[in-house]
């Protein structure tokens, strides 16, 4: 048992562990409060409702490590999601084919890209802090997105969009899938590339960073370009699951994605974060969700033990050094 507790610190952290024995913890209990927990419903239930919140956590993860935050998630995602649902309203609306969604996808990416771009620009380059360069970004987009819809949603996709949202392949929800595949893709980008490197320096000590050679400014952009490209992928996800697209759609989300990150053990003030903690991090809110709903509580409630996670996540990382200093007086 301690060798598969050092391979898996080894391979994904530290964090991991324990976030596993946690979230074993859950199943256990929420499995011996309702019998409806270790169903094949209920797994089906977590896996559907997972990803949004997932890529959205993804999208948030990068520019904290990065010493930044990106409150226009949401916003970005859902422009990004206006985009796709225009260009399908264009070529046809239900009656619009694979080339018109295959050509909306790309332009919705392009868009997103573009938004974070913008964002990562003004913090890199003009010197704003980048909770005021999101915050109004997240107006900006906000604004266009309500202007654009006049407050209501967009609906009447082709047949095929819903069935993307709600579709399975050897059982797993596609959404799912591709949660799983862009979680994969963005552990290869943070650990395996130079740009991941460049990031997590440049979240340690920017000063530092740029002594040693590295494009700060540039890594900083594309930071938050890609952070933008992966709310582009939640916004498509959600049009497919909603089949339709609104500009509140995942309010709600936001600050679940920064208690996400630092559940899942990433520094507040950059430098450090893994994708595997987040993951599981992720899996245990919506497990811990799920099983409050089973047992009847009532669905604000999730929300308040979420941040009781939050607080209790505080305490224990300034709490840790302190109570190792105490022991270490202790015992002299």
């Amino acid at each position: 048992m301690t060798r598969i507790i050092d391979a898996m610190t080894r391979s994904f952290g530290r964090e991991v562990p324990g976030l596993v024995g946690l979230l074993v913890l859950m199943i256990v209990g929420f499995s011996l409060a309702s019998p409806q927990f270790l169903t094949g419903a209920n797994f089906d239930s977590i896996a559907s409702q997972l990803p949004e919140l997932g890529l959205l956590t993804l999208a948030m993860l990068a520019p904290i490590i990065a010493n930044g935050i990106n409150l226009a998630v949401i916003a970005v995602a859902n422009i990004s999601g206006l985009t796709l649902a225009w260009v399908l309203n264009m070529y046809g609306g239900p009656d619009a084919g694979m080339l018109a969604f295959a050509a909306g996808v790309v332009l919705a990416l392009a868009v997103g890209g573009l938004a974070g771009a913008a964002m990562g620009a003004i913090i890199a380059w003009f010197g704003a802090h980048p909770i005021l360069a999101s915050l109004a970004m997240m107006i900006f987009l906000k604004g266009i997105g309500e202007f654009l819809t006049r407050g209501g949603d967009i609906s009447g996709f082709p047949e095929f969009v819903m069935g993307l949202g709600h579709g399975t392949v050897a059982g797993i929800p596609v959404p799912m899938l591709i949660f799983i595949g862009a979680a994969f893709l963005w552990h290869l980008l943070l650990a395996r590339t130079r740009h991941g490197f460049a990031v997590s320096m440049i979240g340690s000590n920017p000063k530092a960073s740029e002594y040693s050679g590295l494009h700060v400014k540039r890594s900083i952009t594309l930071t938050y370009a890609l952070s933008g490209v992966m709310c582009a992928l939640a916004g498509i996800v959600m049009l497919t699951r909603f089949n339709s697209v609104r500009v509140g759609h995942g309010d709600a989300l936001l600050l679940v994605t920064v208690l996400a990150c630092f559940l899942g053990g990433v520094n507040p003030f950059g430098g450090f974060g893994r994708v595997a903690p987040v993951f599981l991090a992720l899996v245990i809110l919506q497990t811990l969700s799920s099983g409050l709903n089973l047992v009847g509580a009532n669905q604000h409630l999730s929300t308040a033990v979420w941040g009781l996670f939050l607080i209790a996540v505080m305490v224990l990382r300034s709490g840790t050094p302190m109570l190792h200093a105490l022991l270490a007086n202790i015992r002299r």
